[in-house]
């Protein structure tokens, strides 16, 4: 089975984007250095932050994400900024004539978009799932196995929050990846199953 990673980009106090959806100096990290996220890209990072992050996005076979984010962003007009595949939580279909090609895929709850993208991304690749309100949903239900935060110095005091609206206490291990970048902290943490 898939290994299931919930991963953002956030701020220390815990805001993925303000009220108003806007990330503020959140992925500024991504172009304040000289070494390449991604062959040939022009995201360039510090060397720390590129040495953690490449490997990771190399290894995720798919995505699963909200339909708020995949309406902002267009579904990155069908080629996702990691791994192959796509799954959108959303009770609305794909629009019709979006993208035919793309391997973008919908369910309707956040179970049955993990359970597709583990599918899709096989065994051996990790999928990735968008913290906010589904990466807090799929944590409440058991289904994240590592929380990934890339944690930026800056203070949003309101916003998105990292979990959602998670309304319940889960404990994760300690992190077993602490990585300081140009601008950002990279933490990786094991989520604690319950007896």
């Amino acid at each position: 089975m898939s290994k299931v990673i919930m991963h953002n980009v956030v701020s220390v106090d815990g805001f993925i984007a303000d009220a108003d959806d806007q990330i503020g100096p959140l992925f500024e990290w991504y172009t304040n250095g000289d070494t390449e996220l991604v062959d040939g890209g022009t995201l360039k990072a510090s060397r720390a932050s590129a040495e953690y992050v490449r490997p990771i996005w190399a290894g995720i076979g798919s995505m699963v994400i909200g339909r708020r984010l995949f309406d902002m962003t267009n579904g990155w007009e069908g080629r996702p900024p990691a791994g192959e595949h796509v799954v959108v939580v959303s009770h609305r279909p794909k629009p019709d004539g979006w993208h035919p090609e793309a391997s973008y895929h919908f369910a309707a709850d956040v179970a049955e978009a993990v359970a597709k993208a583990g599918e899709l991304a096989g065994e051996e690749r990790t999928v990735a799932v968008a913290a906010g309100d589904v990466g807090g949903q799929a944590l409440a239900l058991g289904l994240v196995d590592e929380v990934a935060m890339d944690v930026v110095p800056v203070v949003f005091g309101s916003g998105k929050r990292y979990f959602g609206s998670v309304d319940a206490q889960h404990l994760l291990e300690d992190p077993h990846v602490v990585i300081q970048g140009d601008r950002v902290l990279h933490l990786l943490y094991r989520v604690r199953r319950r007896p």
